[in-house]
């Protein structure tokens, strides 16, 4: 009895390295063929062919290849985003927060630049599939991250505004979004580069466009000639 107990305590156990090893097999061989062949060569019966799994068991995990991209890159995508703004110095200004939180995704994505290619190039707006949408939610995540740091900026007086700060946080977002993409499009992005550009890009954002106001009339002498 107890040995039956015992060996019902440790199939839930082996269950879950065998559904895991799967996971990282099907991860790896994709990545591999994205990268080697690019995502519309790569095929799904290629993809599970070189991870040893079945073509059904491939599609437990991602409902399709696009699935597979996001399968791929969510749980580092989580990761990248804890990391990017435990970096944050909350004494430093906001534009430099932010340009330190971002430089951890352009860092991450220089890893491996033809995959994240696939990733912000092709599949940024493409929301069907359950690995889609937990990219989606950890898109909301990183914004609610911004939030964050937009909140307590405007509460230390490092900024002033009167838009709300989920909205500015989403401005800044639409400015990284297109900075990344702009500069992953490179032949050879430079994560140095690219970060340099962002906050120049940042900093224009913060510090505003608005022109200078009118300096006033200096006052005429009263011998002056009309």
């Amino acid at each position: 009895m107890k040995r039956a107990a015992a060996k019902l305590a440790v199939q839930p156990g082996l269950r879950e390295r065998n559904k895991l090893d799967k996971l990282e097999r099907i991860k790896v061989a994709a990545a591999e063929l994205f990268a080697e062949k690019g995502f519309d060569a790569a095929t799904t019966r290629e993809i599970a062919k070189a991870a040893g799994v079945g073509l059904g068991t491939l599609f437990l995990y991602a409902e399709d290849k696009r699935d597979i991209v996001f399968l791929i890159f969510n749980d580092e995508l989580d990761r990248i985003t804890d990391e990017a703004f435990a970096s944050a110095d909350p004494a430093a200004p906001l534009d430099v927060q932010l340009s330190a939180a971002f430089s951890v995704f352009y860092r991450a994505f220089s890893k491996n630049v033809p995959l994240a290619r696939i990733l912000l190039k092709e599949l940024v707006f493409f929301s069907r599939g359950t690995q889609a949408q937990r990219f989606h939610e950890g898109r909301t995540r990183t914004i609610n991250c911004i939030t964050k740091l937009v909140e307590d900026a405007l509460k230390s007086g490092k900024i002033r505004a009167d838009e709300k700060p989920e909205f500015i946080s989403r401005s800044i977002f639409y400015l990284y979004a297109g900075a990344v993409r702009w500069w992953i499009v490179a032949e050879r992005p430079s994560p140095a580069r690219g970060i340099a550009d962002l906050k120049r890009v940042l900093a224009l954002q913060l510090r505003g466009l608005q022109a200078a106001a009118e300096p006033a009339a200096k006052p005429r002498h009263k011998g002056a000639r009309g």
